[in-house]
Protein backbone atom coordinates (compact mmCIF):
# COMPACT_ATOMS: atom_id res chain seq x y z
CA UNK A 1 0.00 0.00 0.00
CA UNK A 2 1.12 3.62 -1.06
CA UNK A 3 1.57 5.71 1.51
CA UNK A 4 0.89 9.93 1.57
CA UNK A 5 4.55 11.04 1.21
CA UNK A 6 3.98 13.04 4.86
CA UNK A 7 1.80 10.05 6.39
CA UNK A 8 4.95 8.17 5.78
CA UNK A 9 7.17 10.62 6.86
CA UNK A 10 5.05 11.19 10.03
CA UNK A 11 5.46 7.43 10.42
CA UNK A 12 9.62 7.22 10.46
CA UNK A 13 8.99 10.29 13.54
CA UNK A 14 10.12 13.04 11.16
CA UNK A 15 7.72 15.10 12.51
CA UNK A 16 7.66 13.79 16.54
CA UNK A 17 7.13 10.52 18.48
CA UNK A 18 3.26 11.55 18.91
CA UNK A 19 2.54 11.83 15.22
CA UNK A 20 4.45 8.75 14.94
CA UNK A 21 1.98 7.12 17.38
CA UNK A 22 -0.99 8.55 15.34
CA UNK A 23 0.62 7.72 11.91
CA UNK A 24 0.99 3.82 13.38
CA UNK A 25 -2.60 3.69 14.35
CA UNK A 26 -3.93 5.14 10.95
CA UNK A 27 -1.41 2.55 8.82
CA UNK A 28 -2.79 -0.20 11.32
CA UNK A 29 -6.10 0.70 10.57
CA UNK A 30 -5.37 0.86 7.13
CA UNK A 31 -4.34 -2.59 6.69
CA UNK A 32 -6.76 -4.02 8.97
CA UNK A 33 -9.44 -2.93 6.89
CA UNK A 34 -8.20 -3.65 3.70
CA UNK A 35 -8.36 -0.45 2.81
CA UNK A 36 -7.22 0.42 -0.69
CA UNK A 37 -5.56 4.02 0.27
CA UNK A 38 -5.42 7.03 2.83
CA UNK A 39 -7.89 10.02 2.66
CA UNK A 40 -7.36 13.44 3.78
CA UNK A 41 -9.73 14.35 6.32
CA UNK A 42 -11.21 18.21 6.89
CA UNK A 43 -11.79 17.96 10.64
CA UNK A 44 -12.16 15.79 13.77
CA UNK A 45 -13.96 15.48 17.35
CA UNK A 46 -12.03 13.61 19.71
CA UNK A 47 -14.29 11.60 22.32
CA UNK A 48 -13.08 10.89 25.80
CA UNK A 49 -13.01 13.68 28.21
CA UNK A 50 -15.11 13.28 31.15
CA UNK A 51 -13.23 11.32 34.15
CA UNK A 52 -16.11 8.46 34.28
CA UNK A 53 -15.45 7.59 30.63
CA UNK A 54 -12.17 7.47 30.14
CA UNK A 55 -10.97 6.87 33.66
CA UNK A 56 -7.26 5.78 34.18
CA UNK A 57 -6.62 4.70 30.80
CA UNK A 58 -7.72 8.28 29.61
CA UNK A 59 -5.00 9.91 31.63
CA UNK A 60 -2.44 7.87 31.76
CA UNK A 61 -2.28 7.87 27.99
CA UNK A 62 -2.40 11.91 27.71
CA UNK A 63 0.44 12.22 30.11
CA UNK A 64 2.42 9.84 27.80
CA UNK A 65 1.81 12.34 24.74
CA UNK A 66 2.56 15.59 26.86
CA UNK A 67 6.25 15.72 26.51
CA UNK A 68 6.47 15.86 23.00
CA UNK A 69 6.24 20.01 22.23
CA UNK A 70 5.15 19.03 18.11
CA UNK A 71 3.28 16.90 19.09
CA UNK A 72 -0.14 18.78 17.68
CA UNK A 73 -3.43 18.35 15.80
CA UNK A 74 -2.49 19.49 12.04
CA UNK A 75 -6.28 19.56 11.42
CA UNK A 76 -9.57 21.89 12.89
CA UNK A 77 -10.15 19.50 16.30
CA UNK A 78 -13.17 19.93 18.83
CA UNK A 79 -13.38 17.93 21.84
CA UNK A 80 -16.44 15.87 23.49
CA UNK A 81 -18.45 17.03 26.60
CA UNK A 82 -16.89 16.69 30.36
CA UNK A 83 -17.86 15.18 33.51
CA UNK A 84 -18.96 18.76 34.84
CA UNK A 85 -19.42 22.36 34.67
CA UNK A 86 -16.62 23.97 36.44
CA UNK A 87 -18.91 27.20 36.84
CA UNK A 88 -21.85 24.70 38.89
CA UNK A 89 -19.94 22.12 41.15
CA UNK A 90 -21.79 23.01 44.02
CA UNK A 91 -25.28 22.45 42.54
CA UNK A 92 -23.64 19.00 40.91
CA UNK A 93 -22.81 18.12 44.23
CA UNK A 94 -19.95 15.85 42.67
CA UNK A 95 -18.75 13.43 45.61
CA UNK A 96 -16.21 11.77 43.15
CA UNK A 97 -12.57 12.80 45.41
CA UNK A 98 -10.27 15.40 43.06
CA UNK A 99 -13.19 14.82 40.12
CA UNK A 100 -11.93 18.70 38.82
CA UNK A 101 -8.58 18.45 39.46
CA UNK A 102 -8.39 15.34 37.35
CA UNK A 103 -10.86 16.61 34.71
CA UNK A 104 -8.81 19.76 34.24
CA UNK A 105 -5.95 17.27 34.15
CA UNK A 106 -7.23 15.68 30.85
CA UNK A 107 -9.23 19.04 29.52
CA UNK A 108 -5.69 20.91 29.61
CA UNK A 109 -3.42 17.87 28.10
CA UNK A 110 -6.06 18.28 24.73
CA UNK A 111 -5.09 21.36 24.95
CA UNK A 112 -1.74 21.35 24.53
CA UNK A 113 -2.38 19.13 21.70
CA UNK A 114 -4.21 22.01 19.50
CA UNK A 115 -7.87 20.34 20.21
CA UNK A 116 -10.26 23.34 20.11
CA UNK A 117 -12.04 22.66 23.97
CA UNK A 118 -15.43 23.01 22.64
CA UNK A 119 -16.04 20.10 24.98
CA UNK A 120 -19.75 19.63 23.10
CA UNK A 121 -20.99 16.05 22.29
CA UNK A 122 -22.79 17.81 19.44
CA UNK A 123 -20.58 19.60 16.40
CA UNK A 124 -23.21 19.20 14.35
CA UNK A 125 -24.66 21.80 16.11
CA UNK A 126 -23.34 25.18 15.30
CA UNK A 127 -20.10 23.02 15.69
CA UNK A 128 -18.28 23.33 12.52
CA UNK A 129 -18.05 25.91 9.58
CA UNK A 130 -19.65 23.56 6.96
CA UNK A 131 -21.61 19.94 8.01
CA UNK A 132 -20.15 18.68 4.58
CA UNK A 133 -16.56 16.97 3.08
CA UNK A 134 -14.39 14.58 4.92
CA UNK A 135 -14.18 14.07 8.67
CA UNK A 136 -13.08 12.06 11.41
CA UNK A 137 -15.73 12.22 14.37
CA UNK A 138 -15.58 9.92 17.44
CA UNK A 139 -19.13 10.92 19.14
CA UNK A 140 -21.67 8.13 17.89
CA UNK A 141 -25.05 10.67 18.27
CA UNK A 142 -22.67 12.86 15.93
CA UNK A 143 -21.56 10.42 13.68
CA UNK A 144 -25.24 9.26 12.84
CA UNK A 145 -26.87 12.64 13.12
CA UNK A 146 -24.10 13.84 10.43
CA UNK A 147 -24.26 10.63 8.13
CA UNK A 148 -27.96 10.68 7.70
CA UNK A 149 -29.20 14.35 7.26
CA UNK A 150 -25.89 16.35 6.44
CA UNK A 151 -22.99 15.54 3.19
CA UNK A 152 -20.48 15.37 5.91
CA UNK A 153 -18.76 11.38 5.91
CA UNK A 154 -17.36 9.85 8.73
CA UNK A 155 -16.84 6.44 10.08
CA UNK A 156 -17.85 5.18 13.39
CA UNK A 157 -14.48 6.64 14.78
CA UNK A 158 -12.93 5.18 18.59
CA UNK A 159 -11.80 8.14 20.50
CA UNK A 160 -8.37 7.13 19.60
CA UNK A 161 -8.29 6.49 15.90
CA UNK A 162 -10.01 10.05 15.67
CA UNK A 163 -7.15 11.81 17.37
CA UNK A 164 -4.64 9.74 15.48
CA UNK A 165 -6.62 11.37 12.17
CA UNK A 166 -6.56 14.65 14.30
CA UNK A 167 -2.58 14.48 14.85
CA UNK A 168 -1.72 13.71 11.23
CA UNK A 169 -4.48 14.68 9.14
CA UNK A 170 -5.26 11.31 7.03
CA UNK A 171 -7.61 8.13 7.92
CA UNK A 172 -7.44 4.94 6.20
CA UNK A 173 -10.13 4.86 3.11
CA UNK A 174 -12.50 2.52 3.78
CA UNK A 175 -16.28 1.95 5.29
CA UNK A 176 -18.40 4.83 4.98
CA UNK A 177 -16.14 6.68 3.49
CA UNK A 178 -17.00 4.30 0.10
CA UNK A 179 -20.52 4.47 -1.41
CA UNK A 180 -21.23 0.73 -1.80
CA UNK A 181 -21.11 0.69 1.75
CA UNK A 182 -23.49 3.17 2.46
CA UNK A 183 -26.53 0.65 1.37
CA UNK A 184 -29.67 0.45 4.14
CA UNK A 185 -30.02 -3.34 5.56
CA UNK A 186 -33.01 -2.90 7.61
CA UNK A 187 -36.52 -1.15 6.49
CA UNK A 188 -38.71 0.01 8.87
CA UNK A 189 -42.43 0.90 8.70
CA UNK A 190 -43.57 3.96 11.22
CA UNK A 191 -47.66 3.75 11.54
CA UNK A 192 -48.08 5.89 14.66
CA UNK A 193 -47.89 9.47 15.11
CA UNK A 194 -44.82 11.15 16.33
CA UNK A 195 -45.66 14.22 18.86
CA UNK A 196 -43.17 14.84 20.89
CA UNK A 197 -39.36 14.17 21.07
CA UNK A 198 -39.15 11.24 23.45
CA UNK A 199 -41.34 9.64 20.71
CA UNK A 200 -38.73 9.67 17.67
CA UNK A 201 -36.26 8.69 20.69
CA UNK A 202 -37.82 5.54 21.72
CA UNK A 203 -38.06 4.95 17.87
CA UNK A 204 -34.45 4.94 17.27
CA UNK A 205 -33.59 3.06 20.12
CA UNK A 206 -36.37 0.44 19.59
CA UNK A 207 -35.11 -0.38 16.26
CA UNK A 208 -31.61 -1.01 17.71
CA UNK A 209 -33.15 -3.30 20.33
CA UNK A 210 -34.48 -6.08 17.28
CA UNK A 211 -31.06 -6.49 15.71
CA UNK A 212 -30.72 -10.29 16.24
CA UNK A 213 -27.04 -11.68 16.04
CA UNK A 214 -27.57 -13.57 12.81
CA UNK A 215 -28.13 -10.64 11.13
CA UNK A 216 -25.32 -9.39 8.61
CA UNK A 217 -24.24 -6.07 9.36
CA UNK A 218 -21.11 -5.47 8.45
CA UNK A 219 -21.29 -1.87 9.63
CA UNK A 220 -23.87 -1.70 12.09
CA UNK A 221 -27.74 -1.50 11.65
CA UNK A 222 -28.50 1.09 8.76
CA UNK A 223 -32.22 1.44 8.28
CA UNK A 224 -34.78 2.90 5.82
CA UNK A 225 -37.60 4.41 7.69
CA UNK A 226 -40.98 5.11 5.83
CA UNK A 227 -43.74 6.83 7.54
CA UNK A 228 -42.36 9.51 9.65
CA UNK A 229 -44.32 12.85 10.22
CA UNK A 230 -44.41 15.39 6.95
CA UNK A 231 -42.28 17.57 9.30
CA UNK A 232 -39.23 16.76 11.07
CA UNK A 233 -37.57 19.48 13.50
CA UNK A 234 -33.89 19.57 13.88
CA UNK A 235 -34.39 18.43 17.50
CA UNK A 236 -36.30 15.15 16.27
CA UNK A 237 -34.00 14.18 13.96
CA UNK A 238 -31.27 14.75 16.62
CA UNK A 239 -33.68 12.72 18.92
CA UNK A 240 -33.77 9.86 16.37
CA UNK A 241 -30.44 9.51 15.22
CA UNK A 242 -29.16 9.60 18.87
CA UNK A 243 -30.99 7.09 20.31
CA UNK A 244 -30.05 4.88 17.22
CA UNK A 245 -26.75 5.55 17.50
CA UNK A 246 -26.87 3.81 21.04
CA UNK A 247 -26.95 0.13 18.97
CA UNK A 248 -24.04 0.68 16.56
CA UNK A 249 -26.31 2.82 13.46
CA UNK A 250 -23.64 5.00 11.79
CA UNK A 251 -26.22 6.63 9.46
CA UNK A 252 -30.21 6.39 8.46
CA UNK A 253 -33.05 7.06 5.80
CA UNK A 254 -35.77 8.98 6.20
CA UNK A 255 -37.96 9.12 3.44
CA UNK A 256 -38.93 12.84 2.83
CA UNK A 257 -36.59 13.94 5.16
CA UNK A 258 -33.07 12.81 4.29
CA UNK A 259 -31.42 11.90 0.62
CA UNK A 260 -32.52 9.17 -1.00
CA UNK A 261 -31.20 5.98 -0.20
CA UNK A 262 -29.01 3.55 -3.33
CA UNK A 263 -31.32 1.96 -4.35
CA UNK A 264 -33.86 0.72 -7.03
CA UNK A 265 -37.22 1.86 -7.67
CA UNK A 266 -39.80 -0.95 -7.92
CA UNK A 267 -42.66 -0.83 -10.42
CA UNK A 268 -44.83 0.55 -7.42
CA UNK A 269 -42.65 3.38 -6.72
CA UNK A 270 -41.10 1.76 -3.34
CA UNK A 271 -37.87 0.83 -2.87
CA UNK A 272 -36.37 -2.29 -3.39
CA UNK A 273 -34.67 -4.27 -1.51
CA UNK A 274 -30.11 -3.96 -1.69
CA UNK A 275 -28.66 -7.34 -2.77
CA UNK A 276 -29.54 -10.16 -0.55
CA UNK A 277 -32.59 -8.83 1.12
CA UNK A 278 -33.52 -6.63 3.88
CA UNK A 279 -31.95 -8.34 7.32
CA UNK A 280 -34.65 -7.22 9.12
CA UNK A 281 -38.29 -5.79 7.94
CA UNK A 282 -40.01 -4.04 11.17
CA UNK A 283 -42.92 -2.31 11.72
CA UNK A 284 -43.09 0.13 14.71
CA UNK A 285 -46.91 1.51 15.71
CA UNK A 286 -48.90 2.77 18.74
CA UNK A 287 -48.40 -0.91 20.02
CA UNK A 288 -44.98 -0.69 20.38
CA UNK A 289 -44.37 3.12 21.21
CA UNK A 290 -46.85 2.76 24.35
CA UNK A 291 -45.64 -0.66 25.67
CA UNK A 292 -42.00 1.47 25.71
CA UNK A 293 -43.35 4.41 27.57
CA UNK A 294 -45.51 2.01 30.15
CA UNK A 295 -41.88 0.25 30.55
CA UNK A 296 -40.17 3.45 31.21
CA UNK A 297 -42.70 5.07 33.08
CA UNK A 298 -41.44 6.10 37.03
CA UNK A 299 -42.21 3.32 39.37
CA UNK A 300 -40.79 5.08 42.68
CA UNK A 301 -39.70 8.08 43.56
CA UNK A 302 -37.88 10.58 41.43
CA UNK A 303 -34.81 11.86 42.35
CA UNK A 304 -33.74 14.50 39.35
CA UNK A 305 -34.90 15.37 36.28
CA UNK A 306 -32.16 15.81 33.58
CA UNK A 307 -33.05 17.11 30.02
CA UNK A 308 -30.21 17.37 26.92
CA UNK A 309 -28.89 14.32 25.70
CA UNK A 310 -27.31 15.28 23.71
CA UNK A 311 -27.08 18.17 24.72
CA UNK A 312 -29.88 20.47 24.58
CA UNK A 313 -30.32 22.33 21.00
CA UNK A 314 -31.93 25.72 20.67
CA UNK A 315 -35.38 24.03 19.82
CA UNK A 316 -35.26 21.84 22.78
CA UNK A 317 -33.94 24.78 25.17
CA UNK A 318 -37.14 26.78 23.89
CA UNK A 319 -39.57 23.66 24.64
CA UNK A 320 -38.53 23.30 28.13
CA UNK A 321 -38.46 26.84 29.09
CA UNK A 322 -41.98 27.27 27.32
CA UNK A 323 -43.18 24.06 29.86
CA UNK A 324 -41.33 25.61 32.87
CA UNK A 325 -43.39 29.08 32.47
CA UNK A 326 -46.48 27.49 32.88
CA UNK A 327 -45.99 26.59 35.91
CA UNK A 328 -43.93 29.62 36.82
CA UNK A 329 -46.53 31.97 35.54
CA UNK A 330 -48.30 30.77 38.61
CA UNK A 331 -46.00 31.64 40.97
CA UNK A 332 -44.60 27.67 41.15
CA UNK A 333 -41.36 27.08 41.64
CA UNK A 334 -38.81 23.51 41.40
CA UNK A 335 -37.69 22.82 44.52
CA UNK A 336 -34.31 21.54 45.33
CA UNK A 337 -33.34 22.54 42.50
CA UNK A 338 -35.14 19.18 40.58
CA UNK A 339 -34.46 19.88 36.90
CA UNK A 340 -30.86 20.46 35.33
CA UNK A 341 -31.15 21.31 31.67
CA UNK A 342 -27.11 20.79 29.44
CA UNK A 343 -26.30 22.13 26.76
CA UNK A 344 -23.72 23.93 24.72
CA UNK A 345 -21.69 27.11 25.50
CA UNK A 346 -23.23 28.16 22.56
CA UNK A 347 -26.70 27.21 22.62
CA UNK A 348 -26.34 28.71 26.07
CA UNK A 349 -25.61 31.69 24.76
CA UNK A 350 -28.54 31.67 22.44
CA UNK A 351 -30.86 30.50 25.64
CA UNK A 352 -29.19 33.89 27.39
CA UNK A 353 -30.14 35.99 24.51
CA UNK A 354 -33.96 34.64 23.59
CA UNK A 355 -34.68 34.38 27.09
CA UNK A 356 -35.27 31.02 27.85
CA UNK A 357 -32.27 30.81 30.47
CA UNK A 358 -34.05 33.57 32.30
CA UNK A 359 -37.53 31.53 32.62
CA UNK A 360 -35.43 28.44 33.46
CA UNK A 361 -32.98 29.46 36.33
CA UNK A 362 -36.02 31.66 37.84
CA UNK A 363 -37.70 28.52 38.43
CA UNK A 364 -35.33 26.78 40.36
CA UNK A 365 -33.63 24.90 37.05
CA UNK A 366 -29.94 24.16 37.10
CA UNK A 367 -28.49 25.01 33.56
CA UNK A 368 -24.89 23.01 33.01
CA UNK A 369 -22.67 23.62 30.10
CA UNK A 370 -19.76 21.60 28.59
CA UNK A 371 -20.94 18.22 30.23
CA UNK A 372 -23.68 15.75 29.47
CA UNK A 373 -25.81 13.52 31.49
CA UNK A 374 -24.22 10.27 30.89
CA UNK A 375 -20.70 10.92 31.48
CA UNK A 376 -21.77 13.01 34.85
CA UNK A 377 -20.92 11.13 38.21
CA UNK A 378 -24.19 11.47 40.36
CA UNK A 379 -23.95 11.91 43.86
CA UNK A 380 -25.61 8.80 45.12
CA UNK A 381 -26.60 9.86 48.53
CA UNK A 382 -28.92 12.34 46.63
CA UNK A 383 -29.79 11.15 43.14
CA UNK A 384 -30.33 7.33 42.56
CA UNK A 385 -33.72 7.26 40.39
CA UNK A 386 -33.76 9.74 37.37
CA UNK A 387 -36.30 10.93 34.83
CA UNK A 388 -34.84 12.20 31.27
CA UNK A 389 -36.96 12.70 27.57
CA UNK A 390 -34.23 10.92 25.99
CA UNK A 391 -33.29 6.87 25.15
CA UNK A 392 -30.23 7.88 24.59
CA UNK A 393 -29.63 9.34 28.68
CA UNK A 394 -31.67 5.95 29.60
CA UNK A 395 -29.00 3.55 27.86
CA UNK A 396 -26.06 4.89 28.90
CA UNK A 397 -27.19 6.11 32.36
CA UNK A 398 -28.82 2.89 32.99
CA UNK A 399 -25.19 1.07 31.54
CA UNK A 400 -21.92 0.50 33.46
CA UNK A 401 -20.77 4.19 33.50
CA UNK A 402 -23.30 5.30 36.41
CA UNK A 403 -26.54 2.51 36.67
CA UNK A 404 -28.65 4.57 37.72
CA UNK A 405 -32.45 3.21 37.11
CA UNK A 406 -33.75 5.90 34.54
CA UNK A 407 -37.25 6.45 33.36
CA UNK A 408 -38.47 8.15 30.65
CA UNK A 409 -41.36 10.42 29.64
CA UNK A 410 -41.68 13.63 27.30
CA UNK A 411 -40.42 17.14 28.10
CA UNK A 412 -43.88 18.32 29.26
CA UNK A 413 -44.33 15.37 31.81
CA UNK A 414 -40.53 15.98 32.78
CA UNK A 415 -40.81 19.14 33.91
CA UNK A 416 -44.36 18.13 35.69
CA UNK A 417 -42.13 15.98 37.76
CA UNK A 418 -39.63 18.56 38.41
CA UNK A 419 -42.52 20.78 39.96
CA UNK A 420 -44.25 18.43 41.84
CA UNK A 421 -42.40 15.61 43.47
CA UNK A 422 -45.70 14.01 44.71
CA UNK A 423 -46.45 12.70 41.00
CA UNK A 424 -44.12 9.87 41.40
CA UNK A 425 -44.02 8.22 44.97
CA UNK A 426 -42.72 5.12 46.67
CA UNK A 427 -39.13 3.39 47.48
CA UNK A 428 -36.41 3.68 44.77
CA UNK A 429 -36.68 1.08 41.95
CA UNK A 430 -34.20 -1.53 41.16
CA UNK A 431 -32.46 -1.38 37.88
CA UNK A 432 -33.85 -4.34 36.11
CA UNK A 433 -31.99 -6.60 33.92
CA UNK A 434 -32.66 -5.74 30.45
CA UNK A 435 -34.42 -8.13 27.70
CA UNK A 436 -31.20 -8.01 25.15
CA UNK A 437 -32.21 -10.07 21.77
CA UNK A 438 -28.28 -9.14 20.95
CA UNK A 439 -27.23 -11.48 23.93
CA UNK A 440 -28.58 -14.39 22.04
CA UNK A 441 -25.23 -16.83 21.36
CA UNK A 442 -25.55 -19.24 18.68
CA UNK A 443 -22.39 -20.99 19.93
CA UNK A 444 -22.02 -24.60 19.33
CA UNK A 445 -19.42 -27.28 21.29
CA UNK A 446 -16.91 -27.61 19.00
CA UNK A 447 -14.52 -31.23 18.90
CA UNK A 448 -11.36 -32.02 17.20
CA UNK A 449 -7.88 -30.20 17.16
CA UNK A 450 -8.11 -27.10 14.65
CA UNK A 451 -5.79 -24.66 13.63
CA UNK A 452 -7.12 -20.76 12.36
CA UNK A 453 -4.81 -18.46 10.22
CA UNK A 454 -5.06 -14.53 9.72
CA UNK A 455 -3.76 -11.30 10.00
CA UNK A 456 -2.20 -9.32 12.52
CA UNK A 457 -1.11 -5.48 12.65
CA UNK A 458 1.18 -3.72 10.57
CA UNK A 459 2.99 -2.23 13.44
CA UNK A 460 3.46 -5.19 15.50
CA UNK A 461 6.50 -7.85 15.56
CA UNK A 462 6.29 -11.55 15.42
CA UNK A 463 5.29 -13.39 18.87
CA UNK A 464 3.96 -16.67 20.28
CA UNK A 465 1.39 -16.23 23.11
CA UNK A 466 -0.30 -19.40 25.13
CA UNK A 467 -3.50 -18.93 27.11
CA UNK A 468 -6.72 -19.74 28.03
CA UNK A 469 -9.32 -18.86 25.07
CA UNK A 470 -12.00 -16.10 26.87
CA UNK A 471 -14.88 -16.88 23.82
CA UNK A 472 -17.87 -15.37 22.70
CA UNK A 473 -20.09 -14.94 19.36
CA UNK A 474 -21.40 -11.76 20.83
CA UNK A 475 -20.07 -8.12 20.96
CA UNK A 476 -18.50 -6.44 23.80
CA UNK A 477 -18.13 -2.86 24.60
CA UNK A 478 -15.52 -2.13 27.56
CA UNK A 479 -17.56 1.06 28.35
CA UNK A 480 -20.81 -0.26 30.19
CA UNK A 481 -20.33 -3.81 29.82
CA UNK A 482 -16.71 -4.47 31.25
CA UNK A 483 -15.70 -3.45 34.92
CA UNK A 484 -13.27 -0.82 34.83
CA UNK A 485 -11.16 -1.52 37.72
CA UNK A 486 -11.87 -5.70 37.76
CA UNK A 487 -11.80 -6.46 34.14
CA UNK A 488 -14.91 -8.38 35.32
CA UNK A 489 -17.32 -8.59 32.74
CA UNK A 490 -20.90 -7.30 34.04
CA UNK A 491 -23.69 -7.31 31.58
CA UNK A 492 -26.79 -9.49 32.81
CA UNK A 493 -27.11 -12.14 30.10
CA UNK A 494 -23.84 -11.72 27.69
CA UNK A 495 -22.15 -15.29 27.59
CA UNK A 496 -19.34 -13.87 29.64
CA UNK A 497 -21.46 -12.04 32.44
CA UNK A 498 -19.53 -12.28 35.95
CA UNK A 499 -16.25 -13.38 34.58
CA UNK A 500 -12.91 -11.57 34.28
CA UNK A 501 -11.26 -10.81 30.72
CA UNK A 502 -7.74 -11.31 32.99
CA UNK A 503 -4.80 -12.93 31.55
CA UNK A 504 -7.15 -14.71 28.97
CA UNK A 505 -6.64 -14.52 24.92
CA UNK A 506 -10.41 -12.88 24.43
CA UNK A 507 -12.27 -13.63 21.82
CA UNK A 508 -14.68 -11.92 20.34
CA UNK A 509 -16.78 -10.50 16.97
CA UNK A 510 -15.95 -6.70 17.47
CA UNK A 511 -16.52 -3.86 19.90
CA UNK A 512 -19.75 -2.17 20.23
CA UNK A 513 -21.24 0.80 22.06
CA UNK A 514 -19.19 4.15 23.34
CA UNK A 515 -16.35 5.36 21.11
CA UNK A 516 -14.41 6.12 24.59
CA UNK A 517 -14.27 2.07 24.64
CA UNK A 518 -10.36 1.72 24.37
CA UNK A 519 -9.86 3.74 27.09
CA UNK A 520 -11.34 1.53 29.26
CA UNK A 521 -9.14 -1.22 27.93
CA UNK A 522 -6.31 0.06 27.94
CA UNK A 523 -6.77 1.48 31.50
CA UNK A 524 -7.15 -2.21 32.24
CA UNK A 525 -4.01 -3.15 30.00
CA UNK A 526 -1.82 -0.25 32.20
CA UNK A 527 -3.05 -1.87 35.25
CA UNK A 528 -2.71 -5.61 34.59
CA UNK A 529 -6.44 -6.75 34.75
CA UNK A 530 -6.34 -7.23 30.61
CA UNK A 531 -6.48 -9.84 28.27
CA UNK A 532 -2.87 -11.49 27.19
CA UNK A 533 -3.64 -11.51 24.00
CA UNK A 534 -7.21 -10.50 21.86
CA UNK A 535 -8.89 -12.31 18.73
CA UNK A 536 -11.68 -10.21 16.34
CA UNK A 537 -13.42 -11.52 14.19
CA UNK A 538 -14.38 -8.32 12.44
CA UNK A 539 -12.82 -5.62 11.66
CA UNK A 540 -13.01 -3.38 15.39
CA UNK A 541 -12.29 0.32 15.40
CA UNK A 542 -12.96 -0.03 18.62
CA UNK A 543 -10.50 -2.56 20.14
CA UNK A 544 -7.61 -2.01 17.80
CA UNK A 545 -6.68 0.93 18.32
CA UNK A 546 -5.94 0.12 22.47
CA UNK A 547 -3.98 -2.90 21.22
CA UNK A 548 -1.96 -1.04 18.56
CA UNK A 549 -0.72 1.89 20.96
CA UNK A 550 0.03 -0.46 23.68
CA UNK A 551 0.91 -3.70 21.68
CA UNK A 552 -1.36 -6.10 23.01
CA UNK A 553 -1.04 -8.93 20.86
CA UNK A 554 -3.71 -8.63 17.95
CA UNK A 555 -5.21 -10.86 15.66
CA UNK A 556 -7.92 -10.25 13.02
CA UNK A 557 -9.64 -11.53 9.11
CA UNK A 558 -8.96 -15.30 10.05
CA UNK A 559 -10.45 -18.09 7.27
CA UNK A 560 -12.39 -19.88 9.69
CA UNK A 561 -15.04 -18.16 12.18
CA UNK A 562 -12.45 -17.74 15.63
CA UNK A 563 -16.18 -17.08 17.42
CA UNK A 564 -17.30 -20.74 16.66
CA UNK A 565 -14.77 -22.75 15.82
CA UNK A 566 -12.98 -21.87 19.25
CA UNK A 567 -14.72 -23.00 22.40
CA UNK A 568 -14.94 -21.06 25.29
CA UNK A 569 -11.77 -22.03 27.48
CA UNK A 570 -10.10 -23.80 24.90
CA UNK A 571 -6.48 -23.78 25.58
CA UNK A 572 -4.82 -22.10 22.01
CA UNK A 573 -1.49 -20.90 20.76
CA UNK A 574 -1.40 -17.59 19.23
CA UNK A 575 1.70 -16.88 16.51
CA UNK A 576 2.21 -14.33 14.66
CA UNK A 577 5.30 -14.78 11.83
CA UNK A 578 6.00 -12.23 9.03
CA UNK A 579 2.32 -10.97 9.38
CA UNK A 580 0.34 -14.09 9.73
CA UNK A 581 -1.15 -14.99 12.72
CA UNK A 582 -2.05 -18.72 13.24
CA UNK A 583 -4.22 -19.73 16.07
CA UNK A 584 -3.94 -23.58 17.18
CA UNK A 585 -6.25 -25.49 19.46
CA UNK A 586 -3.68 -27.43 22.14
CA UNK A 587 -6.64 -28.93 23.93
CA UNK A 588 -10.42 -28.33 23.58
CA UNK A 589 -13.04 -27.82 26.35
CA UNK A 590 -15.43 -29.84 26.12
CA UNK A 591 -17.57 -28.43 29.27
Amino acid sequence: MDLPTRLSAQLRGEEGHTRQKGARLVVDLAYTAHSDGFIEVDNAHVSGVSVITGGHGLRRFLSDLSGDTEGKVVIPTTLNSAGCDKERMKEMDIAWPNFLEQQFEIIQAYEQLGIETTLSCTPYDRGVESPSGIASWAESNAVCFSNSWTSLITNRESGLSALATALTGYAPRWGLHLEENRIPNIIVEVTCELNSLSDWSILGDWIGKQVLPNWKLPWGPMPLIHGLPSHASFASKKALTSAAANYGTPMLWAQGHSADPPLSLNDDGTWAAPEGGWQGELTFGKKELMMRYEELAPKGQVDLIVIGCPQASAEEIRRTASAVRSYAEMGQKIPNERLWVFTSQTNFDLAKGDGSLDILEDAGAVILRDTCPEVTPYNREHYNHLLTNSLKAEHYLTSGLNRLPTSVMNIQDCVAHAFDASLSAGPTPVLETKSQPQHESAKTLKSGLNSLTGAGLESQTDFIVTGKAMVSDVPITYLGYVNRDSGVIEETGHPLDGRAIEDTILIYPKGSGSTVAPFVLMGLVYTGKGPKAIINRDVCPLTLPACSLLDVPYGHGFDQDPCMEINDGDLIEMNRKDGIITVKILERNSN
